[in-house]
């Protein structure tokens, strides 16, 4: 080709139109689930405002989003290296199951048996997440296998732990503080500790080495270590951090309900993964943010909430999540076919 007819093609592409503003936006993971929660917040207080678009309405709607946000963030780094954690649920019992023994046993009602119970909830968290990620990354049996296997062994080990039967003796002072207590009367402990927890993750995936590391595993696996990156010791961080987190989820959801509630957490792990991928992180790894996780998880929390107060049977959630789940996958394959042209 002349110099000529290559000058002539760099004119013809760089005049090449830019898609519509309405594709850009649907193809922006970002702007699209922004859009959707701001949809969802203006349908429901149009229907009933006094009851929807009320402080003490959102601040139900953020108490009931705090266990699972911070289960969802540890796993969104996971989710991030292209790797897949279906155990957290169970990582949450048997660490609200471990705490809960172990504070009955020493007994007291003070700060020092609850920090003790903390503890020993991070620990048990970050000891099945730790399990995950050496399997996954040593053994090199794939994520899914692994985190179904451990699925079934936390759970496992919480009912023979408990013999089957919810532990209800828990320190009132964690429930009155942790897990009913408000900030200057107004916000959740609950809330405010999620808060944290999906701030200094969205900072550290952003801003730090660690999130780099994190992208560049689910980017190209081969070309992290050959940047120099120790593969191996990483994804065992991640899969150590999610489990820690799931840890933390499981004693605050032993203070909020007073109970370890062994059965009631047999879908976090798909709630989870919902929220993630709605709030626009790849399954196919290399991307995704903790605030697009944040909204993620809160569009089921706000359907939940304005089907009740509209009259609407809660079960059109599960409808409503699933095609938003659907939509949010198809419009990742949009953006991974754009750029890839």
């Amino acid at each position: 080709m002349t110099a000529t007819g290559a000058q002539e093609q760099d004119v013809e592409l760089a005049e090449e139109p830019r898609p519509p503003l309405w594709k850009r936006v649907i193809t922006n993971s970002s702007a699209s689930i922004a859009l959707i929660l701001l949809g969802l917040i203006v349908v429901f207080s149009a229907l009933s405002f006094n009851e929807f678009f009320s402080v003490s309405n959102a601040r139900n709607i953020a108490t009931d989003a705090a266990v699972l946000l911070v289960i969802a963030t540890g796993l969104t780094y996971i989710i991030i290296t292209a790797g897949i954690d279906l155990s957290v649920g169970s990582v949450v019992v048997f660490s609200g199951v471990v705490a809960a023994k172990l504070m009955d046993s020493v007994g007291g009602n003070g700060w020092g048996v609850i920090l003790l119970g903390l503890l020993t909830a991070l620990v048990a968290g970050a000891a099945w997440g730790t399990l995950n990620g050496f399997l996954v990354a040593k053994a090199k049996i794939p994520p899914f296998i692994v985190t179904l296997g451990t699925l079934g062994m936390a759970l496992g080990g919480a009912l023979l732990i408990t013999g089957g039967v919810d532990e209800r003796n828990v320190p009132f002072k964690l429930i009155d503080t942790i897990g009913t207590g408000r900030l200057f009367d107004q916000l959740p402990y609950l809330v405010l500790i999620a808060a944290v927890v999906a701030l200094i993750g969205g900072i550290v995936l952003a801003m730090t080495r660690f999130g780099r590391y994190t992208y560049a595993c689910g980017s190209n696996l081969e070309g992290a270590r050959r940047a120099g990156v120790n593969v191996d010791r990483h994804l065992m961080k991640v899969y150590g951090l999610g489990g820690t987190l799931a840890g933390l989820a499981g004693f605050l959801s032993l203070a909020r309900f007073g109970t370890t509630s062994i059965g009631g957490h047999s879908t976090d792990n798909l709630d989870a993964i919902a929220a993630i991928v709605i709030g626009g992180t790849s399954l196919f790894g290399g991307v995704g943010t903790i605030i697009g996780t944040v909204v993620g998880v809160f569009i089921p929390a706000v359907l939940r909430n304005g089907f009740v107060i509209v009259g609407v049977q809660p079960f059109w959630q599960q409808v409503a999540v699933g095609a938003v789940l659907i939509a949010a996958v198809y419009f990742d394959q949009l953006r991974r076919a754009r750029y890839a042209r």
